[in-house]
């Protein structure tokens, strides 16, 4: 367990939070830019000292204010992934990934290197400096050797920031593949909402130095009240399903608690789980079943409650299973006589969910 409770100034910005996280994962530290997560990261890092408060890690406190507690960045066993890579220019691949592992004690070191490497597919560079490597591959050995120093959490500060979007797709599949395989519980700093969504089991949303809200990421995700700090054109639901089969038109169905969602093809394997993100503003109601339509995703219903989004738009709470979420304006809503309780219809173009509408729940195993 994480147990944050923090205070700190720098001119005149404030830090102030209080949260738990249980249990292993992928905990995102979430907000827009300014909002905290570097500071409060640095602190967890032991790179800068708070002013008051606690950081305890499965009871072992590693700052506490009141007993005068403040452990030295090493003694905190604690890895820490940059947004650069701060690799050791003068030494190779196998040397980064070694240099880490001194201070781990020789009782405590776990991870089998190997399994490291092959995990994060390094045994091709192992030889080479990092003035030879891709940006991609420098934050993959920069991953490495912060697992190899046997921590007890792993700290990533946007470790996907300088790099272009199919690096980051590539680089959070090895984060999805060593969260899983490893089980080494992982504080991701990130402003991106395409990667907290794929990655996050967790969410801690900071705002303006002060916790807005902690808990699962299905949930704090999908919550409309929440929308202007994780983005209103953003808005929707995130659940998770199951890969169901393929069809001869290249598209995946993906089944869940609400019936089945037809997306564009994806290259997985039968029963892989796979978290879908729908946008509010991807999503239409209809009070009667349907005809002759192009849109292949429809959902019996009910709307459960209305929330105004502006003057002139109503974000829809729609209950089909999982929660669902509708952005439409407020006429649609008078014309349509939409109330809490109304049965209804859901439609979703399978178009309108892209690759960064979706993210493995759990990575595929290696063969």
């Amino acid at each position: 367990m994480l147990e944050v409770d923090l205070r700190k100034r720098l001119g005149d910005f404030v830090l102030d939070v209080t949260f738990e996280v249980e249990g292993g994962g992928i905990t995102a530290l979430f907000g827009r830019s300014g909002a905290g997560k570097t500071m409060l990261i640095n602190m967890l890092a032991g790179l800068l000292k708070p002013d008051a408060g606690l950081i305890r890690i499965n009871g072992q406190a590693l700052f506490d204010s009141r007993s005068r507690v403040n452990l030295l960045p090493e003694r905190r066993r604690l890895g820490y992934v940059f947004q650069e890579s701060r690799l050791f220019p003068h030494l190779s691949v196998r040397s980064n990934l070694f240099y880490g592992r001194r201070f781990a004690p020789k009782g405590e070191r776990f991870h089998n290197p190997g399994r490291v490497v092959d995990l994060l597919g390094l045994e091709t560079l192992l030889s080479r400096r990092p003035v030879t490597l891709s940006g991609g591959e420098k934050q993959r050995v920069a991953i490495g050797r912060a697992l190899l120093a046997e921590p007890r959490l792993i700290l990533m500060d946007e470790p996907l920031a300088a790099l272009d979007a199919t690096r980051k797709s590539e680089i959070m599949g090895y984060i999805e593949r060593i969260s899983d395989a490893l089980a080494v519980p992982i504080v991701y700093v990130s402003h991106a909402l395409e990667e907290v969504t794929r990655l996050a089991d967790q969410v801690v949303l900071l705002a303006d130095g002060k916790l807005v809200a902690a808990g699962p990421a299905v949930d704090i995700m999908g919550r409309p009240d929440l929308s202007p700090h994780t983005g209103r054109h953003e808005a929707g639901a995130l659940f998770e399903t199951l890969v169901a089969g393929h069809d001869d038109f290249g598209l995946t169905m993906l089944v869940f608690e609400g019936g089945t969602l037809c997306v564009a093809g994806l290259d997985l394997a039968d029963g892989t789980r796979v978290r879908a993100r729908i946008r509010a503003r991807d999503v239409a109601i209809a009070t009667a079943p349907p005809a002759d339509l192009s849109i292949l995703n429809v959902f019996p219903g009910r709307v459960v409650d209305m929330y105004e989004n502006s003057p002139a738009a109503i974000d829809v709470e729609l209950d089909i299973g999982v929660r669902l979420w509708a952005r439409i304006t407020r006429r649609s809503v008078h014309d349509l006589g939409l109330k809490p309780g109304r049965e209804v219809y859901a439609l979703v173009k399978s178009v309108a969910i892209d690759r960064h509408s979706l993210g493995l729940a759990q990575p595929p195993k290696r063969n």
